[in-house]
């Protein structure tokens, strides 16, 4: 729903190896809701861009380093997945602090289908219901977590999907989770 989002600046944290659709359908739909997004990575330039982890799809420009970044810039932040693309951040240390200093700050992440590793990386995945890729699951419960097999799972701030195969109700679900912290904190949090 437009304007549910206004004013409400969204961190998408990516790097090379991102699942295009995993970046470009929640991108898509924060943006449609009056959210101003930035993507932030490790590297300054373009970030390239995977189908199914092996073929070749473009680029997303990058708005802003990691390192330059701060949770008070942002309301929310988003991980998509992709295999390669959370390998890279969990060893860019400001990448895993930024993931860590989300979480613990209470404002809505968001992750869908390998883009929770970095929960892991951060110790973040400790004492929550989780969902993910089938083959990170393993890694999540060895963190901690108590891992799902379901469409979208939402725990306090976190909200996880599987796989590209969720996007719909992953895409409506972090809108209204992003939405509701705004009615929460009465705006800019």
């Amino acid at each position: 729903m437009a304007g549910e989002l206004d004013g409400r600046r969204v961190a998408i944290l990516a790097a090379d190896g991102v699942e295009r659709v995993e970046l470009e359908r929640p991108r898509r739909a924060l943006d449609d809701a009056g959210a101003r997004t930035e993507v932030v990575s490790i590297e300054n330039g373009d970030i390239a861009a995977r189908n199914n982890d092996l073929e070749d799809a473009g680029t997303f420009g990058v708005d802003r380093l990691v390192g330059e970044a701060s949770v008070e810039d942002y309301d929310a932040l988003l991980l998509p997945g992709g295999t390669v693309n959370p390998d890279k951040l969990r060893m860019e240390p400001a990448a895993v602090a930024f993931v860590r200093d989300f979480v613990q700050s209470g404002k809505p992440v968001a992750s869908i289908c390998h883009g929770p590793w970095n929960f892991v990386e951060a110790d973040v995945a400790r004492g929550r219901r989780l969902t993910s890729f089938p083959s990170i699951r393993t890694d999540l419960r060895n963190a901690g977590a108590e891992v799902v097999d379901e469409q979208v799972v939402t725990d306090g701030n976190l909200t996880t999907s599987r796989s590209p195969d969720d996007l719909p109700a992953f895409c409506e679900r972090i809108v209204a989770e992003f939405a509701g912290q705004a009615a929460r904190t009465g705006g800019r949090s």
